[in-house]
């Protein structure tokens, strides 16, 4: 009975210090997404007028950009899929994985060969295990992006959309990330970022009552996209970024507080089973006293007669 008292108590000290351990890591998580949701919040309003720059560039003109002109039979496409470097963040990077899985499917559906990109260590391990190709990806950084890291990456992204899809370029660039939007909901979304789908964001913008402005291009409408576009992939990108860090921060805090709450839940358990067994332990060593000292009386007795 001993022995079993002391497997209670040092599987009690084992869960307290995980539990120490499982909550310090609920205090960082929580702390680092406020950080997240002002760097999410300063940089999509940004990211939202470039965009409507874009587009009131792109349908003011009649110029036929590489960048904004779908192919009439597009034959590739990449994917950009963003998932995290780290772990215990429950289903975050699976389910950016799962929509990665079924955009790819329905592009293969369509006859479309897929490129796959990848940022973020879950990710890349996930398809190295499977084997599958990446063309190119990116870790060390998910936690905390910057601009510069939005660049590195679009840099090879807007090369393959300018490059013919004969040289091996893409007609299509779709990304696929967590969208941050509580605390509680983080969703993983799907967009195409190139071609623009000038018809979409104009719906969008009538929706609004927005009114797109005219433009004069100096020294041509091309020129200016040329200068834009870039500009555009990479501001989209790093809001992907930025979005995705939120979510997966707040992904780790519900995680680690799931795991505080069962810790705490277990060592209750665990302390319940301590207490019978020291209580049943003490009930035999009294048991014992007892049948000793009635033996000890019994055979007193028998001396005397």
């Amino acid at each position: 009975m001993g022995a079993q008292l002391r497997v209670y108590k040092r599987r009690i000290r084992s869960v307290t210090a995980t539990k120490k351990i499982t909550k310090a890591m609920e205090m960082i998580a929580a702390s680092r997404i406020v950080k997240a949701q002002r760097q999410v919040a300063a940089s999509t309003p940004y990211a939202t007028e470039l965009t409507r720059a874009v587009t009131a560039v792109a349908t003011g003109s009649t110029t036929k950009h590489p960048l904004t002109t779908e192919a009439e039979t597009p034959v590739r496409a990449a994917v950009l899929l963003i998932t995290s470097d780290r772990g215990l963040a429950g289903g975050y990077s699976s389910n950016a994985i799962k929509a990665a899985d079924q955009l790819t499917e329905r592009l293969r559906g369509e006859g479309k060969e897929v490129d796959t990109y990848i940022v973020g260590r879950k990710g890349v391990a996930y398809y190295g295990f499977r084997e599958r190709r990446i063309v190119e990806s990116w870790t060390g950084f998910t936690d905390n992006p910057t601009y510069a890291d939005a660049k590195k990456i679009a840099a090879p992204l807007i090369g393959a959309v300018q490059q013919d899809t004969a040289e091996g370029g893409v007609d299509e660039l779709h990304i696929v990330f967590t969208e941050f939007v509580s605390m509680l909901t983080q969703t993983p979304v799907q967009h195409r970022l190139l071609p623009l789908s000038l018809g979409e964001t104009a719906e969008e913008s009538a929706a609004k009552g927005e009114i797109l402005p005219l433009f004069d291009f100096e020294p041509s409408a091309e020129d200016v996209l040329d200068a834009l576009l870039p500009r555009y992939v990479e501001s989209r990108i790093y809001n992907a970024l930025l979005q995705a860090a939120a979510s997966k921060h707040a992904a780790t805090r519900r995680a680690m507080k799931s795991a505080t709450d069962n810790a705490g839940e277990l060592i209750k358990s665990l302390s319940r089973r301590a207490n019978a067994a020291r209580q049943a332990e003490i009930t035999q060593e009294i048991s014992e006293i007892v049948g000793g000292a009635s033996a000890l009386a019994d055979a007193t007795a028998g001396s005397d007669r």
